[in-house]
């Protein structure tokens, strides 16, 4: 099976579960507050649905369309846009003659059930595979620094020793840390053995952001070429395994990351590498694809993962802590989307697909399912109107004021958001387009 097809078979099985255990997150409580359901459908069945199943007044079925799902509460204004039932005298059994705080707990059903799912999933996987960990012991030659870091005091070969003040085991969650946490101060460990307390501004997030450092701290690798992809610009050209690039368009190069950054930064895409064969230096002239990519891997000591295990309570405390922080940094990193860089890197359902590995893998499958949880939770609980969140915004308004929204208003209020929806789904899945066809 071709690696596309086990990432959309893993996307699609990923989704259909989180949906409608999302739906029956807003099913549940309607029923238990005696509301009448009228549809509980995975996927969207305009015109037609695959399958569907009517049992004790609820139509239960499958959509052919694929992005996402729904339950249809008598007496709500919701996607349907079913105005003809709006129109009748309210009914004790629908959505809007039931109190604001029924209405409320049914609203946030959904995203209540994402979140508990995320801590859940998260919890499940520690206890099953544990945690993988990198010590400042298992990276033999530290990182390469990205050269805005340089000025604050990091050099290549740096190991992380505190974070805030705090001992910091797991090498390999730095970059995470400078982009979405904040961060106030690190102490390194210098190659030389010497140690220093460096001050981060507030705004280095954005700054890495900006710069295009979204990893600003990578594996040290020198610039000796390990190996050749076939059929790359590398074997075209004759680069060979051993080869030692020594410079790039006449620049010198010290570290496989200066490579990176000087075929990122290159204006034309052709131009000239220096390398040391055989003790012999060689030119070789190249003309890259828009991709940039020559398609060959550096030289770099293998890096010591660890694993640590948990028990039943270990699993849960621990569980709990990862979703909290996986929920938080997807909330911190949402800064970036409203900046001109940011909205490029918006994805929709390939980048989602491409989260998954291209192999089957049930740790790496439960994981992203436990993440996409936590961004579906995250998402349908902004005050978009369509979304959760815009329900949830107009009820707490109710709540609050005493004051109903008519039911006017929430109809424009749903045909707006719904098309704001549809706009930003158009939007994040041609920006997959985009990539797949000239990144």
């Amino acid at each position: 099976m071709s690696p596309f097809a086990i990432k959309a078979i893993q996307l699609l099985l990923s989704l259909s579960f989180l949906i409608v255990l999302h739906e029956l997150g807003h099913f549940i409580p309607a029923k238990l507050f005696k509301t009448r359901v009228e549809k509980f459908f995975l996927f969207f069945d305009v015109k037609f649905a695959l399958f569907k199943k009517k049992i004790g007044g609820t139509e239960y079925g499958i959509g052919w369309l694929p992005l996402g799902g729904y339950v249809k509460i008598a007496g709500m204004i919701d996607e349907s846009m079913d105005k003809e039932q709006m129109a009748k005298p309210p009914q004790p059994w629908e959505f809007r003659s039931k109190p604001a705080w029924q209405r409320l707990i049914i609203m946030l059903g959904g995203v209540t059930v994402n979140v508990l799912l995320g801590f859940l999933i998260y919890m499940m996987v520690l206890f099953v595979w544990g945690s993988d960990f990198v010590t400042k012991d298992d990276i033999p030659d530290g990182f390469a620094v990205a050269q805005p870091l340089e000025e604050f005091g990091f050099k290549d070969g740096d190991r992380i020793l505190e974070v805030n003040g705090e001992e910091f085991e797991n090498q390999i969650a730095i970059n995470q840390h400078f982009m979405v946490r904040d961060v106030e101060t690190v102490k390194v460990l210098h190659q030389d053995g010497s140690q220093q307390l460096i001050n981060i501004p507030e705004d280095i997030g954005t700054q890495l952001f900006q710069s295009g450092h979204m990893k600003p701290f990578n594996r040290m690798a020198s610039t000796t070429i390990d190996s050749v992809v076939d059929n790359s610009i590398a074997k075209k050209i004759d680069l060979r395994k051993g080869d030692e690039v020594i410079a790039f368009n006449n620049e010198p190069l010290s570290k496989w990351q200066d490579f990176q950054e000087q075929k990122t930064n290159l204006e034309s895409l052709s131009g000239t590498l220096t390398v040391l064969r055989d003790g012999n230096k060689k030119e070789i002239p190249f003309t890259l694809n828009d991709d940039k990519e020559f398609g060959v891997f550096p030289k770099a000591k293998p890096v010591n993962i660890q694993t640590r295990e948990y028990s039943v309570g270990e699993s849960i405390a621990k569980g709990f802590d990862y979703g909290y922080w996986t929920l938080h940094d997807y909330a911190a990193q949402f800064k970036y989307v409203f900046t001109k860089k940011g909205a490029t890197q918006v994805g929709g359902f390939g980048a989602i697909g491409n989260l998954f590995p291209d192999a089957w893998d049930w740790r790496a499958f439960w994981g992203t399912t436990a993440l996409i949880s936590m961004i579906l939770a995250f998402m349908n609980i902004l005050p978009i109107p369509a979304l959760d969140g815009g329900h949830v915004m107009f009820l707490l308004y109710e709540i609050i004021t005493g004051r109903k929204p008519n039911d006017k208003f929430m109809e424009y209020a749903q045909m707006v958001g719904f098309f704001i929806l549809i706009a930003l789904v158009l939007f994040a899945n041609g920006n997959d387009v985009y990539r797949w066809l000239f990144d």
